[in-house]
């Protein structure tokens, strides 16, 4: 386990400037995800700021979280914007914040045991590995109208991951975005209009709340079981880089329950789901700030930004090209977190068992499997998830697999 940080005293406007470092940190994922879904990337800051306000507020404010876009939901927001509209998929978010809210509650009520029983690597593995397949399609495509431009964006955001140091290795996605578009600028590839006859200044595109619509919301709900997983495993991240204990005080339960009221917000206002930045986390241990005001700082500057016409207009003319370099690199890399979390708990991969639900789960989601009652249907990720907690609450385990799942849960316990 990592030392935890020394925290330093930061004076008023020394906090200011590392707020606004930490929001570059997660600025980059946090417009990538609306530039890739078709919503409005000053949107998805004003959320990421309001969300991370909202779960501060539920937290206590002691812990130091950052909200931002996750990755995990592109594919279900494109599906789900292809079958519901833009309108219901943006309804079916409140199904992604109601996951987090009735995890909180079995947490609160039964611990972590109830989302180790329901959750275990063998079904979170295979699921991750298909939200960076998915649209693996979609990163070539894009990648297809100009591979000039996408080398190069792929290139700057594998050297920056590989062989840089400190902050400047948290932002790859940054990094290679932002030299792709200085060269498609050099080479004439942007339209610089629609920046031009943009305000200065303006709210940021909200779509409005049409109320539920059970469909998208049903759709969206599976989906919601990588990130939440994630989230409990970015608060242990940030127990070890702190040297506190948030899992008891302000208690997981609650900050499930701020992530999930984010999501929820994030809905009414028309963003993409947030979840918890292992980015900023990592920020943190760099720079040793561990200050929850200092990402309180962040969150408002990203408000700020939001409400800036011209940001909007300018990351809107980014060419796709330049994401789909990016996206080469993202979704493989997510697919590879899934292998690795399967690696990291050592999953028998000899066990019939296991094979099985991987092998299920995977063919599912890769084969484009759709079950439809009536006018409701389930595919992707939302139904390979489905199945691939089904399988494992129905498979028997062996007589060891019970003995080492015991051993688990009495460690889990005195834990």
């Amino acid at each position: 386990m990592n030392q935890p940080t020394e925290p330093i005293v930061l004076s008023t406007p020394r906090k200011c400037i590392v707020g606004v470092q930490f929001l570059f940190v997660a600025f980059g994922a946090t417009v990538l995800v609306p530039l890739l879904v078709g919503l409005d990337p000053s949107t998805a800051l004003f959320s990421a700021g309001i969300g991370t306000l909202i779960f501060h507020l539920v937290t206590k404010g002691i812990v130091p979280i950052f909200l931002g876009s996750s990755f995990a939901f592109i594919a279900p927001i494109i599906k789900a914007t292809e079958l519901y509209g833009l309108s219901g998929t943006i309804s079916g978010i409140v199904g992604v914040g109601a996951v987090y809210l009735i995890m909180s509650a079995l947490v609160k009520w039964q611990g972590l045991k109830v989302i180790r029983r329901l959750f275990p690597p063998v079904v979170i593995g295979p699921v991750i590995i298909l939200i960076g397949l998915s649209l693996s399609s979609a990163g070539v495509n894009m990648a297809n109208q100009d591979w000039l431009l996408a080398i190069v964006s792929l290139a700057v955001a594998v050297f920056v991951t590989i062989y840089t140091r400190g902050l400047l290795k948290l932002i790859p996605i940054f990094c290679g975005i932002l030299v792709g578009y200085l060269l498609a600028l050099s080479l004439g590839r942007v339209d610089l209009s629609a920046v031009a006859t943009a305000p200065w200044f303006g709210l940021p595109q909200f779509i409005p709340y049409e109320g539920f619509a059970w469909e998208p919301i049903l759709f969206m709900i599976p989906v919601a079981i990588a990130p939440v997983i994630e989230h409990i495993g970015d608060v242990y991240v940030v127990n070890t880089v702190t040297g506190k204990d948030f899992v008891k005080n302000p208690g997981l339960h609650r900050t499930l329950l701020g992530d999930g009221l984010a999501c929820i917000a994030a809905s009414f206002i028309g963003g993409p789901p947030v979840t918890t930045y292992s980015e900023v986390t990592g920020a943190m241990s760099l720079t040793k700030v561990t200050d929850p005001v200092v990402i309180r700082i962040a969150a408002v500057t990203g408000i700020v930004f939001s409400m800036i016409g011209k940001v909007s207009a300018l990351l809107k003319s980014i060419p796709p090209a330049v994401l789909g370099g990016i996206m080469l690199l993202l979704f493989g890399t997510i697919a590879s977190a899934g292998i690795v979390n399967l690696m990291q708990h050592k999953l028998d991969m000899t066990n019939t068992r296991n094979v099985v639900i991987i092998s299920i789960t995977l063919t599912i989601g890769i084969g484009g499997a759709v079950f439809s009652y009536g006018d409701f249907s389930l595919s992707g990720i939302g139904l390979s998830a489905v199945v691939a907690v089904l399988l494992n609450l129905i498979l028997p385990l062996s007589k060891k697999e019970k003995e080492k799942e015991k051993r688990r849960r009495e460690e889990c316990e005195q834990a």
